[in-house]
């Protein structure tokens, strides 16, 4: 069983920056990819990053594209979402999501999932 905890979540300002982290309790999740995924109230998870396992590969909502970036350190069992220029709209509880055979934009395909980070953007 893979436990995922996220962690780094706060109140910013919009144009401030933030960067998440996800750690794994075992050295599997160095194995698998790993995205992120974000839930505003009243509305399903949204895609919003994934990187391969080696690290080489990542993937980004166009609604992110330049503006976030997300990396890996496997020694450490960790993914990381570093956020810049947030804005209003990037409110929501962030969730990291891994699974062994799965690498895509679907959130129902991924097996395993943290318990979410809140992150509020407001002036």
């Amino acid at each position: 069983q893979v436990q995922l905890v996220e962690s780094g979540g706060g109140y910013v300002r919009p144009g401030d920056s933030l960067r998440l982290s996800c750690a794994a309790s075992e050295h599997t999740n160095s194995r698998y990819p790993t995205a992120w995924f974000r839930q505003a109230p009243g509305k399903e998870p949204e895609f919003v990053a994934v990187i391969s396992w080696s690290g080489q590969s990542t993937y980004y909502s166009d609604s992110v594209k330049g503006r976030f970036t997300i990396s890996r350190d496997n020694a450490k069992n960790t993914v990381y979402l570093q956020m810049n220029s947030l804005k209003p709209e990037d409110t929501a509880v962030y969730y990291c999501a891994a699974d062994s055979s799965y690498e895509g934009t679907v959130y129902r395909n991924y097996r395993y999932w943290g318990q979410g980070t809140q992150v509020t953007v407001s002036p």
